[in-house]
């Protein structure tokens, strides 16, 4: 009997003692709990939480301007990194379609024989479309004396390989003077040089309109960059009537109007053309300001809102015309230039990222700007680096069946 009193005396201390334990934990959690509050307090105290009132109508006026531009640049870069995204994502199912600019004048200038350099561009990188040019002084040297056997021999070269053309139009064409004029019109107004431009351009039109490689015209190259060339006029009123006069000799052709490297602004203003091009130049010698090689800024993505944004406002695509895969020095011909010279603008890696790049902008017609230099180096210089280095991107992503003659697709 003791001993069964004794044990319950202990158990009940046990739970006192246990119950005790309880409280002391359960006091000491609120003291914690209240701690941490007070440390929360302190804490907000600490931060300062402006009112409106201090961030717009307690500033002066030029801080004022400063919010709002630092909110519009904000909302803008936002908008076009967007637009740009979007764009990217429309194109990604569509096959990449490398073509190259080909000027039998330029591969004279590296002591190259046309015939074999552009054959060379076939065979060995695996081009099918050529962007190809109609200078004015050259195929009529005199007044409607018309020599254009150059040019049928690149259209014959470009049919045999199964591939496509864009045919350069007007007084303004790739390369310098940019402006070719013929001798017999140089420094005469321009109500008398320019219906022999027009009786020309048609004449051009009437030989190849009906060739089966003729893909698109290119109209006027960069026709509003009035700082770089030698031209006598830039007026709107004489692109929009050559544009009118191009539609009304061959209405189905699509015509190309460019613009040029990192301009501003979509192309709403008349001509209207079925497609839109622009350039895209990243390492050039700025022999203005700094004396030094200059990087252009912008990420591929601003060329894809340049793109998206041509798309959203006109309907129309973007294409890149030229794309910058050759070196550019200070003031000075590539030819004049030493190899080390030459890859402080384009070596054989910025070549390879050059492309990478132009494929990352998310347009999907790309043509490739001084392929011709890539093959002076390879056989005059004996350096392949760059012919190697574009051979190897074009082949990678180049869609063959992409680049058919006209006639061949309506079959």
């Amino acid at each position: 009997m003791k001993q069964k009193t004794t044990r319950s005396s202990k158990q009940v201390r046990d739970k006192k003692l246990l119950q005790e334990l309880r409280d002391e934990r359960a006091l000491l959690n609120q003291h914690s709990g209240d701690k941490e509050a007070r440390r929360f307090r302190r804490l907000l105290g600490k931060i300062r939480l402006e009112k409106p009132k201090f961030w717009w109508q307690d500033r002066n006026l030029l801080q004022k301007l400063g919010i709002i531009l630092a909110v519009i640049v904000i909302l803008f870069v936002g908008s076009a990194y967007g637009i740009a995204r979007w764009y990217i994502a429309t194109q990604a199912h569509k096959e990449f379609k490398f073509g190259a600019t080909f000027i039998p004048r330029y591969a004279r200038y590296f002591e190259l024989e046309p015939e074999t350099t552009m054959q060379a561009m076939i065979d060995n990188l695996g081009i099918r479309h050529f962007r190809l040019v109609s200078y004015w002084d050259e195929f009529e040297k005199s007044p409607g004396n018309y020599d254009f056997r150059e040019l049928d021999w690149q259209f014959e070269k470009v049919k045999q390989a199964g591939g496509t053309v864009s045919l350069t139009l007007g007084l303004r064409q790739p390369r310098w003077p940019e402006c070719h004029m013929p001798n017999w019109h140089k420094d005469k107004p321009m109500d008398q040089w320019y219906p022999s431009l027009k009786k020309y351009i048609g004449v051009v039109i009437d030989r190849y309109k009906d060739h089966p490689s003729l893909d698109t015209y290119q109209l006027e190259n960069e026709f509003f960059l009035k700082v770089f060339g030698i031209c006598p006029d830039h007026s709107r009123e004489r692109l929009v009537d050559e544009y009118k006069f191009v539609k009304e000799k061959d209405p189905n052709t699509p015509v190309i109007v460019t613009r040029s490297n990192n301009a501003w602004g979509w192309p709403i203003n008349e001509p209207i053309p079925d497609i839109s091009g622009v350039s895209v130049y990243k390492r050039v010698w700025d022999k203005t300001l700094t004396k030094r090689y200059f990087e252009y800024p912008f990420p591929a993505w601003f060329y894809g809102f340049l793109a998206g944004g041509t798309k959203i406002v006109t309907g129309r695509d973007l294409i890149i015309h030229e794309l910058q895969t050759e070196s550019w020095g200070p003031d000075k011909g590539i030819k004049e230039m030493t190899i080390d010279e030459q890859n402080q603008s384009l070596n054989a890696e910025r070549l390879r990222d050059r492309i990478r790049y132009g494929k990352a902008t998310g347009m999907r017609e790309i043509d490739l700007w001084g392929v011709e230099s890539w093959y002076w180096r390879k056989t005059r210089m004996n350096d392949p680096s760059l012919w190697d280095a574009g051979k190897a991107a074009i082949r990678e992503q180049q869609c063959y069946d992409c680049y058919l003659p006209r006639d061949s697709v309506l079959e």
